[in-house]
């Protein structure tokens, strides 16, 4: 097989595509030479500042939050450095996930491409150079506040360079200068300003934006699926899909949402054995599915545009402006964007996975399921069928209530009273990505349950689109007949919402979905 060609980074272009590519996917990133342009001019102005000058430049030649009163001598400036990383790493509890953390490493490269941080091209190069080659730094997840960024994550996952700290290597936790000799790399010392420069931005943030939009979009296109296909299995209507209805509340989601259902319900059978029923209205579950689906969407669109201006920003303090040959002290550091993004997406997908469970409901309940028998099992009694799958997606969507409190209301002032307002965008973060599990496990119940329920209306076939979405879900999990454990169907299900797989067999049946 050919190469792939690796991923150029300028500061300036990268795509929340590009971030789910390397970090999941560990396709490679490099410098380009534009970036190493830019950064070597920042540097040199970075080095003027921190050699022959008298004058304060914040984390250059003084300390660090309160301590910025504090002059640094130049012979200490290397070490102040180091200090930093040290002193910041003090992160608790268990890991972040290694795919945020390769995307965080990725960010936090791109960001220094920018040549607004004065980094050297080195520096960043080793950083590439650990994710390019399975060097993933651990990094506990709890500890930032979201205010000068992600400080002490973003300390741990820089350690490593310096040979300190840990990393993971072909599953393996290793002191840092282990895992870099592992590989062939050799530890960096750094210089002055490359310490703050590393540690000082969104990254984690920001990882949790990119790669939760990138399920996030999937979970949308997914509810969507197990809507038609629900909608077939409870022999609904699809008049409430109609493009003109969307025309009259013209939202971008909705009409998107609605068109997805059309389009998979085509040629069904189902549909046309029952067009001319006495039954007047779906319930709202089924009927409104697009204007709930849609605002879902609506919101992402959100969470893109933050996510993606965040992904190419510079978020460093002091900020290197070599147009101006200035140092200048900013805010650009503080998460409170990303913090409101972040807590956008956990409602956004939290409402798909509310809507999906009672969709369940309807399925396994006999009073409301039009004809299909109790808990989705031919046997009941003896058997239980969907019954407690029901009860999962209630679970799951009871959490998500809880955790989709916003984390970006809250703040608490640090480094005595110096950084007086923050975002908790690392709270944020964390609490999407429980959501977005929580989401593609409920979601993956609906398309078991709706699959199982289509099968009982044979020989009526579904549509198009449905018929591909069952025949999927079939090769993941065998139709339930005597009882079984459906965790790992459950699990295989969900899995296939987010790596894409689920959407794309779809659409090979049926063309393009929005």
């Amino acid at each position: 097989m050919a190469q792939r060609t690796a991923i150029g980074l300028t500061g300036d272009d990268l795509g929340v595509s590009d971030v789910w590519a390397v970090a999941v996917e560990r396709e490679a990133a490099e410098l380009t030479d534009e970036a190493r342009t830019k950064m070597r001019a920042a540097r040199a102005l970075v080095e003027r500042a921190a050699f022959g000058t008298s004058e304060h430049t914040y984390g250059v030649n003084t300390g660090f939050g309160r301590f910025v009163s504090k002059s640094i001598p130049e012979a200490q400036t290397a070490e102040l450095q180091l200090r930093l990383l040290r002193s910041h790493a003090c992160g608790v509890g268990a890991p972040y996930p290694d795919e945020v953390v390769r995307a965080a490493m990725l960010l936090r490269a791109n960001a220094l491409a920018k040549g607004s941080s004065g980094a050297r091209v080195e520096t960043v190069e080793l950083l590439l150079e650990c994710l390019n080659r399975g060097v993933v730094s651990y990094v506990p997840a709890r500890g930032s506040v979201g205010a000068s960024g992600d400080l002490a994550p973003l300390a741990h996952l820089a350690l490593p360079l310096v040979g300190e700290g840990e990393a993971w290597v072909d599953g393996e936790r290793l002191p840092g200068a282990e895992a870099l000799a592992a590989v062939g790399l050799e530890p960096i010392v750094l210089e002055a300003k490359e310490g703050l420069s590393l540690i000082n931005g969104t990254q984690f943030m920001a990882a949790f934006g990119a790669l939760g939009l990138v399920r996030a979009r999937r979970l949308a296109q997914a509810a969507d699926i197990a809507c038609a296909v629900s909608l077939e299995a409870l022999q609904g209507t699809r008049t409430s899909f109609l493009p003109q209805i969307q025309r009259l509340r013209p939202l971008r989601g909705q009409a998107a949402s609605a068109a997805n259902v059309t389009a998979l319900l085509e040629d069904s059978a189902i549909i046309e054995s029952h067009r001319w029923c006495d039954k007047v209205q779906d319930a709202y579950s089924l009927r409104c599915a697009p204007q709930v689906h849609g605002a879902s969407r609506d919101l992402l669109d959100y969470v893109d545009y933050t996510v993606s201006v965040e992904v190419n920003a510079a978020t460093d303090n002091p900020l290197v402006l070599v147009e101006d040959e200035l140092l200048v002290s900013n805010g650009n550091f503080h998460g409170q964007p990303v913090a409101f993004a972040l807590d956008a997406l956990a409602m956004a997908v939290s409402e798909l996975a509310s809507i999906s469970e009672r969709r369940v409901e309807r399925l396994v309940n006999p009073s409301l399921s039009d004809g299909l028998p109790a808990f989705l099992t031919a046997d009941g009694g003896l058997n239980s069928g969907f019954m407690i799958a029901q009860y999962v997606a209630a679970a799951l969507v009871s959490e998500n209530k809880a955790l989709c409190h916003p984390a970006s209301v809250d703040s608490i002032p640090t480094s005595a009273g110096q950084e007086d307002h923050v975002s908790m965008g690392n709270a944020a973060g964390l609490k999407a990505w429980q959501v977005l599990a929580n989401c593609e496990s409920a979601l993956a119940i609906e398309l078991l349950a709706a699959a199982q329920g289509v099968e009982f209306l044979a020989p009526l076939q579904p549509g198009a689109g449905v018929r591909a979405a069952r025949a999927f879900v079939r090769t993941l999990s065998p139709r339930l007949v005597d009882d079984r454990s459906l965790s790992k169907d459950i699990e295989a299900v969900a899995g296939a919402i987010r790596d894409g797989s689920l959407g794309a067999a779809v659409e090979a049946e049926v063309g393009a979905l929005r």
